[in-house]
């Protein structure tokens, strides 16, 4: 079964579902969550993810990340997402504001999302499911920084600007 993603206007108004390929293909603006995961040290989890995904295969990105389904909330979704991807449940996640970003990629599709941000705590190393992760780690965030400037590129879109946007807001409230 295809999956369907949820569009809505910049306001976050239900504005009907369609297949997430399409939505995709045509640029469409949808929903979707970004989970970011600090362990006690204030270190940030990051991963590579798989160089198979149909856009950003093989660049490093937040803990998590993908689109909610019609009939769960955000943190619903995050909670599922970081399960399926990184192998590890959280019994809480904090959501935080939303952002828009619209980014193009070389293969046609674009990401044109309204980007709702999550946190959680976790200490251990995940369990991530190799066909969505290939490599993993907890790094400073003043390191990430510098290596996102110096290698902008090996970053996904969204994931650069959580970290030069969204960063400061996120961990004012850990």
């Amino acid at each position: 079964m295809s999956e369907q993603i949820i569009l809505v206007d910049e306001e976050n108004n239900f504005l009907g579902e369609m297949e997430k390929m399409e939505v995709h293909e045509k640029g469409l603006l949808h929903r979707a969550f970004s989970v970011m995961i600090f362990n006690d040290k204030r270190e940030v989890l990051i991963h590579k993810r798989a160089s198979d995904k149909y856009h950003c295969g093989g660049l490093w990105t937040n803990a998590c990340c993908s689109h909610p389904r019609k009939d769960e909330t955000i943190v619903e979704a995050g909670k599922r997402r970081l399960q399926e991807e990184m192998g590890f449940s959280l019994p809480e996640l904090k959501e935080h504001h939303s952002f828009i970003y619209k980014a193009p990629f070389a293969n046609g599709l674009t990401e044109h999302e309204l980007d709702f941000l999550l946190t959680g705590r976790y200490n251990a190393a995940p369990l991530p499911n190799p066909e969505e992760v290939e490599d993993w780690k907890y790094i400073n965030v003043q390191d990430l920084r510098k290596d996102i400037a110096l290698h902008p590129d090996d970053y996904t879109p969204w994931f650069r600007i959580i970290m030069d946007e969204h960063l400061e807001k996120i961990m004012a409230g850990l």
